[in-house]
């Protein structure tokens, strides 16, 4: 027995599973995105703290920490904050 587009789209009519269906495919692409920016991030990530340790210094600026912590509050709000948390910690200790 296979589902139909309403029971799967929680919608009560064909158009307005319509809309949501064509919407939860663009949130897929805009997540993919996501997930490959999040990826390149973690790599630029890597080649800076691989720069500052063979410089001497620490794997982590914890000042630099702040300011991502800030601008994604500043932008975003609190679920700003817990997002850019996510991100440091992806970022941290790769290498």
């Amino acid at each position: 027995m296979s589902i139909s587009v309403t029971e799967k789209t929680g919608a009560r009519t064909d158009e307005a599973a319509a809309v949501i269906t064509g919407a939860r495919e663009r949130i897929d692409a805009l997540d993919n995105r996501i997930i490959g920016l999040v990826q390149e991030r973690m790599a630029v990530s890597a080649v800076i703290q691989e720069s500052r340790i063979a410089s001497g210094g620490r794997r982590v600026s914890l000042n630099r920490e702040m300011e991502v912590l800030a601008h994604f509050s500043d932008a975003l709000g609190k679920p700003g904050t817990a997002l850019a948390m996510t991100l440091l910690e992806l970022c941290r200790g790769r290498i």
